[in-house]
């Protein structure tokens, strides 16, 4: 799991690619990116299956703020970034979320 940052130089944003490796996510068929940047929707931000089997997606996000977001592997199983900025508490209890500061 990893996140890329590239801050644009000719907008406001930074285009930030949140990644699952194959090896966190062995058979997964779909996965999808949930957080607060799109109202926790699993099926609004899915990422794209690649060759090696990792699964991507890039957003433009607003810089200046921290986004919590959780990966959600075939619609079922949720999981964190192992490589976030840190960590915060979810809403259920005993439950953390990823934390991608820009």
């Amino acid at each position: 799991m990893s996140l890329k940052k590239r801050y644009l130089k000719s907008k406001p944003v930074c285009k930030v690619t949140f990644e699952l490796p194959r090896k966190a996510a062995p058979g997964a068929t779909s996965v999808g990116l949930a957080g607060d940047f799109n109202g926790w929707d699993p099926r609004a931000t899915p990422l794209a299956r690649k060759k090696s089997g990792d699964f991507n997606v890039t957003l433009e996000l607003a810089p200046g703020r921290e986004y919590q977001f959780r990966y959600v592997i075939d619609g079922q199983t949720w999981e964190n970034d192992w490589q976030a900025d840190g960590y915060a508490p979810s809403t259920i209890p005993g439950v953390e979320n990823s934390v991608v500061a820009v």
